[in-house]
């Protein structure tokens, strides 16, 4: 097996020999700039109006040769990885076993706990990158993030130049297609630490559209008050960020006397949407038009919602998408629920992504884009396979939660659920929410028959006063807010 024969001879030669040999005079340390080409990228990976003028009417064929020629590109460069000569080499896979995106269920999927693991054999970032394998004699530079911890320890995230101009094309050209103007100014709730989100929320808007940007940041970065008085003071129209956290800054302007949509003049959100609290999130806001879209903190952006509002286009002259069984790793049937499996097919350089588990669920929708686009469209996220509690034999996806309490009376989009264990180890789970209402018998009664309903399994409820979940969930310092505790 090449591959890993390959690997096995990297990890005898030791780490140590490839840093005598990069540091040899030879060997040419490249900067940001040296290494793209910002107007090739944008021909490549139009936005705008050169994007519905490159992909309205294409064939199908015609985009499958351009998946094949950038996944070529992918599987050369990971060939010279050591993570991949393992995870590869160890399955029984050869170079030249795979030659394009029809071959690449026969390769093994990986997802965070392989990232994790590469690290902890060669730390601080593992060996899944290639920033000490040079390119043309040129080391890459690499940019350094990581995510926020949600489901365990922070996993570092590499990317080149190239992928971080991508991302950001990738943005602009979504948000643009949901109607993002030169004349908007657009407030950014997106953080602005470790985490890579708001960095390149940033740098989509200000490098790829004409809008006008204020990165406000979270309720950490600054105060919910102080948000709601920027966007009256600069006349807000677009809001990005999480659902959650946007639907808070709309309490937080009707607590100070501004009614939004009036005083605060958004006309449009863009973010990260649950699919029935959609309403309730636009009404908030005046009525704005919501829009959602979804990635992950490798990837950035893979799928979008249109003007169609019709599912999320993937975008698949950049990503090739699957579906997967949670349990077997097997392809879904088309319309059927299971983790997204994505492969990049830009990132050569630094950090090849092939066949990456996400462990978010989603389903393909049937049908054709409205757009006259030649990309499959997807739903969205419907939850975390890593996170789901397991109740009498019941899957339970503490994510979705929201879109199930969306129309109940008083509900205001928070909640937690608690997994707490017996002394038999006997499993429940304990739902806490926030209800602006009084919390009777029969209110709970309502809320506690709506759940058991829609997940087919019994749970415990508590309806909360309003405000009394946010150190739990962290919904003002978060851009991800906590929805499940697990007790013993």
């Amino acid at each position: 097996m090449p591959g890993l024969a390959l690997w096995l001879d990297f990890c005898t030669v030791g780490r140590h020999n490839m840093s005598v040999q990069l540091d040899s005079t030879d060997m040419h340390y490249s900067t940001y700039h040296e290494v793209i080409d910002t107007k090739a990228l944008m021909q490549d990976f139009p936005v705008g109006a050169a994007f519905t003028s490159r992909f309205t009417g294409m064939g199908a064929d015609v985009l499958r040769a351009h998946q094949n020629r950038l996944f070529a590109r992918q599987i050369k460069r990971a060939w010279q990885l050591p993570f991949y000569q393992r995870l590869w080499g160890n399955a029984g896979i050869e170079s030249g076993d795979i030659r394009s995106v029809e071959d690449i269920a026969g390769l093994p999927s990986f997802g965070k706990q392989e990232v994790m693991e590469s690290i902890e054999r060669h730390p601080p970032l593992g060996d899944h990158h290639g920033r000490d394998i040079p390119i043309d004699g040129k080391i890459y530079p690499m940019i350094l993030h990581a995510t926020s911890g949600t489901t365990g320890h922070p996993q570092p995230l590499l990317f080149s130049p190239r992928t971080r101009e991508i991302h950001a094309l990738m943005l602009a050209r979504a948000y643009q297609m949901q109607g993002l103007l030169p004349t908007d100014m657009v407030h950014s709730v997106y953080g602005h630490g470790p985490v890579n989100g708001g960095h390149y929320v940033r740098e989509a808007v200000i490098h790829h559209t004409a809008a006008t940007f204020f990165a406000a940041g979270t309720g950490v970065e600054t105060p919910s008050i102080k948000q709601v008085e920027f966007m009256r003071d600069f006349g807000t129209t677009v809001i990005l960020g999480f659902a959650d956290y946007i639907k808070r800054l709309a309490d937080v302007a009707r607590e100070q006397g501004l009614e939004p949509g009036r005083d605060i003049p958004v006309r449009m959100i863009s973010g990260h949407l649950a699919k029935d609290a959609r309403q309730a999130l636009s009404e908030a806001w005046g009525g704005a038009e919501l829009f959602d879209w979804y990635g992950v903190g490798d990837t950035g952006l893979i799928a979008a919602e249109g003007k169609d509002h019709d599912g999320m286009h993937v975008m698949e002259d950049a990503h090739w998408v699957e579906v997967c069984d949670i349990d077997t790793g097997a392809a879904m049937p088309h319309g059927e629920v299971g983790d997204l499996v994505v492969t990049c097919l830009f990132t050569e350089d630094i950090f090849p992504i092939i066949r990456f588990n996400t462990h978010d669920l989603t389903r393909l929708l049937p049908g054709e884009s409205q757009l006259g686009l030649p990309f499959r469209r997807m739903e969205g996220f419907l939850g975390r396979s890593d996170s789901m509690v397991k109740l009498r034999g019941i899957n339970v996806f503490p994510q979705a939660l929201a879109s199930i309490l969306a129309d109940m009376p008083g509900f205001r989009g928070e909640y937690i659920c608690v997994l707490r264990r017996d002394a038999n180890a006997r499993e429940d789970l304990l739902v806490r929410i926030e209800c602006t209402q009084q919390a009777d018998q029969s209110l709970l009664a309502q809320y506690h028959e709506r759940l058991k309903r829609r997940l087919g399994v019994d749970v415990q409820v508590e309806l909360c006063a309003p405000g009394s979940l946010t150190a739990l969930t962290g919904v003002e310092v978060r851009q991800k807010p906590v929805r499940l505790i697990k007790q013993d």
